[in-house]
């Protein structure tokens, strides 16, 4: 055991999606995850940098840095309205509808431990949904980063 770390849960990861149409800054919870991952390498690019005189070794330099996150989970409705999870519906229908210059909107995450948010700005691709006879509606989504990540300070 090393020192005094131990393992987060990975039930304690927080994703949101920010409102961009609302007046002030507003951000919805994406509800009903199960999975997700991070890939920190997506969309990374290399340019070999091999010479004579690099003696056989192979050398490169990273020319494009990138980023994703796969959200996986279950389709929720709330009980009372049946209208879908608002971050969820704020994914479906607004975001990820968009085009061109429109297509990027702004996600935040942190573990509940940390007292700072990564935030994104970035695209959105609609995951499959499905299910079988005894299994729930499954939702999911994929988000890349665009530009290099910020933080901010957790409020309240």
């Amino acid at each position: 055991m090393a020192g005094n770390s131990r393992p987060i849960d990975a039930r304690g990861w927080i994703f949101q999606v920010e409102d961009d149409g609302a007046t002030e800054e507003t951000w919805l919870p994406i509800s009903g995850l199960t999975t997700f991952t991070h890939n920190p390498g997506e969309n990374e690019e290399t340019a070999e940098t091999v010479a004579f005189d690099s003696e056989g070794a192979y050398e490169q330099d990273v020319m494009q840095r990138g980023a994703t996150l796969e959200l996986e989970g279950q389709f929720r409705i709330d009980k009372t309205t049946k209208a879908q999870d608002p971050g969820q519906a704020y994914v479906d229908t607004e975001w990820s509808q968009r085009l061109g210059i429109e297509s990027r909107n702004r996600v935040r995450w942190r573990h509940e431990t940390q007292t700072k948010w990564v935030v994104w700005e970035a695209t959105v691709t609609p995951g499959e949904q499905g299910g079988g006879t005894n299994e729930k509606t499954s939702w999911s989504a994929t988000i890349t980063r665009c530009g290099w990540a910020t933080s901010a300070a957790v409020a309240g």
